[in-house]
């Protein structure tokens, strides 16, 4: 520690961000870095506690505590404090290929085992985060190296989103020469359409293909392995294959009117923004478009807001956000206490903007659709919701959201988002490979291992563990990096 009086001297001050009403006039990253006498304080926060849950990564009550990618954060952070962001880069690019992003999107797991929370404001480890990588890019401390030495192994990575990446950086550093296969017209797969421009601006993206490609890395886009090109060409051509093609099936809300023209999964909507922004500055006509419409997003997590905040930007006239859970409190319960997973309200940044413009919190809680109502000509013209309750199984014990009989409301909507989460890998190319899937429609493996039933296919990523965040889908790449490795080469020095 640099000041072991630091977490009690200096209050948690983090990046700040543009006020909601001034962010939705563009689709820019919003906030403002600390200066370098800040980071410098917040940094002092870090009380080198000795057991340092912020870089654990354990599964604690069913819940990830810790970074995923066991980040030296202590290490980085005393060396923020001191003002050596070049050390502190060589200390985090240790354990994380791709901090800028991380530094961006990640819920910073880090944070919330933090010991500086337990009993007060966690230390701004994101943001120390940021500052060490932004700087490192700025000081021209991040620049190409490609191997020296080529093993002559190739190996094909299905799917350019954060695992796929993270497994090809690791391969290609070890010497193998690695294609990416991409169906999508550009490289970044959930980084580059999952996540919208304001949390993560895609020159970011782009930086690093650019990096990786001058490091050796092949990308081959609009490519669609299971149609475009089959597994018996990947695997005449390629020594290995690693399926990193995301959870991309999207959960559906099948009720009566479903098919009415104006119900849209939120992954095709916020596709749609992310590529017309990019191709022609948001023309008229080019993306799915929320303008002068009321709209309804169903589903409460990280997508669902991400669609409120794009829609508001759009220029909506109403937005609602429904959830089937009751609202969470607003503090820790004692039957989730520190180091867990903090199940408690969270109020994010399209929800603060749809405050702002429309006077209130868009969520609706304990609430769905029963039906969607559309014209005469299939356009949508409404729903019918209805509450939900809390009901114990007899059976199981389990306790599910059902109908609230007399509850129905009926609403006015033009467009509905539907952001229920993902069930899984889609069949067509789990077909292709001939690889098995467990119940939950991901690709399956022994426990600890990357290994499909197919010999030399491997899976990584939320094709592998189902939907979750970036920094785990970045852990996957790496750990089924390694696996590759070893059995290309008998061992693995990755």
């Amino acid at each position: 520690m640099n000041n072991p009086f630091g977490f009690m001297e200096y209050a948690r001050k983090d990046a700040k961000a543009e006020t909601a009403l001034e962010r939705i006039r563009h689709y820019n990253e919003f906030h403002t870095p600390l200066s370098e006498q800040e980071q410098k304080k917040q940094g002092e926060r870090c009380m080198n506690c000795g057991v340092p849950f912020c870089q654990s990564g354990l599964a604690i009550n069913g819940m990830i505590s810790g970074c995923p990618l066991n980040n030296l954060i202590p290490e980085w952070n005393y060396l923020v404090s001191l003002g050596a962001l070049k050390q502190a880069y060589q200390r985090l690019s240790i354990t994380n290929p791709f901090p800028e992003f991380t530094s961006r999107v990640c819920p910073a797991l880090c944070e919330k085992a933090c010991t500086c929370g337990a009993n007060g404001e966690a230390v701004t480890v994101r943001a120390n985060e940021y500052s060490i990588i932004e700087n490192a890019y700025l000081e021209g401390l991040v620049k190409a190296e490609p191997p020296r030495v080529r093993t002559g192994k190739r190996v094909a990575v299905v799917g350019s989103g954060p695992s796929g990446l993270a497994a090809a950086d690791m391969l290609n550093r070890r010497g193998h020469s690695v294609t990416v296969f991409e169906r999508s017209d550009r490289v970044g797969g959930l980084l580059m359409y999952g996540i919208p421009n304001m949390k993560l601006e895609k020159s970011v993206v782009d930086r690093r293909v650019r990096l990786m490609e001058a490091e050796g890395v092949e990308f081959k886009t609009n490519v669609n392995v299971g149609k475009d090109i089959s597994y018996k060409e990947l695997k005449k051509a390629y020594d290995s294959v690693i399926l990193a093609c995301g959870a991309s099936n999207p959960r559906d809300i099948k009720v009566k009117g479903r098919e009415a023209e104006g119900v849209y999964f939120a992954v095709d909507f916020l596709k749609s923004t992310t590529k017309a922004l990019l191709d022609n500055g948001l023309k008229e006509g080019s993306f799915i478009s929320a303008r002068d419409k009321n709209v309804i997003v169903i589903g409460g997590g990280d997508t669902g807001n991400d669609c409120v905040g794009t829609c508001v930007r759009h220029g909506a006239k109403s937005v609602i956000q429904l959830e089937m859970m009751p609202k969470p409190p607003e503090e820790r319960t004692e039957s989730n206490p520190w180091p867990e997973w903090p199940r408690v309200l969270k109020t994010d940044y399209g929800q603060e903007e749809a405050a702002a413009v429309y006077g209130s919190d868009p969520r609706v809680y304990q609430t769905t659709v029963k039906e969607f109502l559309k014209d005469e000509n299939n356009k949508l013209r409404g729903a019918v919701l209805v509450r939900l309750k809390a009901e114990k199984d007899g059976k199981t014990g389990r306790l599910n959201m059902v109908p609230v009989e007399g509850s129905e409301t009926e609403v006015e909507a033009q467009l509905v988002l539907i952001a229920a989460g993902f069930l899984g890998s889609e069949d067509y190319l789990t077909k292709a490979f001939g690889v098995e899937t467990d119940a939950r429609s991901n690709v399956a493996t022994e426990k600890g291992s990357h290994r499909t039933n197919i010999e030399k296919v491997y899976a990584a990523g939320d094709v592998h563990i189902g939907q979750s965040l970036v920094v785990r889908a970045i852990r996957e790449g790496v750990d089924c990096a390694r696996e590759v490795d070893a059995d290309l080469m008998g061992y693995s020095n990755l």
